[in-house]
């Protein structure tokens, strides 16, 4: 554009109705970049962090796999900062991909490990998903009973029909599933009857600061309420501090996951060094 003229309402992009819109999908649109060439390049890693018992936060029941990017100088970029971008894009699917290899891998090399992993409702039916999913499973049959795939209540209610077929047939094969931030308005309860999550994990709005919310505790305690009722392992999300810790343990949910019980790390105690992603 020459210098001296002012962009207009005529200038701004397709779908784009005013200039935050614009700066939105620039923002929008560099992240997408940004992720599919980490991808391209392998310049990407799991982190991972535990999930705890609550009544003995020294045990371990889990790890989470974290995906993280690495940008062109070398900075970890956690998922929070592209994963709404790239969500409904082939970008999305292919981390999927990717994040389901390198997590098949590690419970290849670590047979003690259980572990879970990210996934969208999107990539259900996705060729290459599958296809790395069945050669994990060939490769090591003992993978699948070790292997939860986390799936987020929003993803989950785009096509619960077809997640609840997906479901089926996976855990036929020992693979268990993790409802994630459940609670944050997505689900319906009809659904939430027939989807047959193994893991209820409780979206961190409710549990941060909850010692000192009343509100948050009567909410909490339905959550944990309803997963029970459906015999469903619960998990509290984001617990950030002891009070908070010792307020949910009290309150009977199974698990615990987040800053307090440790941080996501990509060079976890069983490996000498972070593992990027396989060629």
């Amino acid at each position: 554009m020459p210098r001296g003229v002012d962009k207009t309402w005529a200038d701004l992009p397709p779908g784009a109705t005013n200039p935050l819109d614009m700066a939105v999908q620039a923002r929008d649109s560099e992240a997408i970049w940004m992720v599919a060439d980490a991808l391209r390049h392998k310049e990407v890693l799991l982190a991972f962090q535990p999930v705890v018992a609550s009544g003995a936060p020294g045990r371990v029941a889990f790890y989470e796999g974290l995906m993280r990017v690495l940008d062109a100088g070398g900075r970890v970029i956690p998922a929070r900062d592209f994963i709404g971008a790239v969500e409904e894009t082939e970008t999305g699917r292919i981390m999927d991909c990717v994040a389901l290899e390198m997590g098949l891998r590690t419970l290849e090399r670590v047979p003690a490990l259980r572990l879970s992993i990210n996934m969208s409702a999107r990539s259900i039916g996705y060729p290459r998903w599958m296809k790395t999913l069945k050669r994990g499973l060939e490769r090591n049959p003992t993978v699948a009973e070790r292997l939860i795939l986390e799936i987020t209540e929003r993803s989950a209610m785009m096509v619960p029909e077809l997640v609840v077929s997906f479901m089926s047939d996976l855990q036929r094969k020992g693979i268990s599933f993790a409802l994630d931030d459940f609670g944050a308005g997505y689900t319906s309860f009809r659904y939430l009857r027939d989807f047959y999550f193994d893991i209820l994990k409780i979206d961190g709005q409710y549990t941060r600061g909850i010692n000192q919310n009343a509100d948050n505790q009567v909410l909490f305690k339905a959550l944990v309420a309803i997963g029970q009722q459906f015999d469903m392992f619960t998990v509290a999300e984001s617990v950030e501090n002891q009070a908070d810790a010792l307020w949910l343990a009290r309150a009977g949910v199974d698990c615990q996951q987040g800053y307090y019980h440790g941080a996501p790390t990509v060079s976890p105690a069983w490996a000498a060094r972070p593992r990027r992603a396989a060629g």
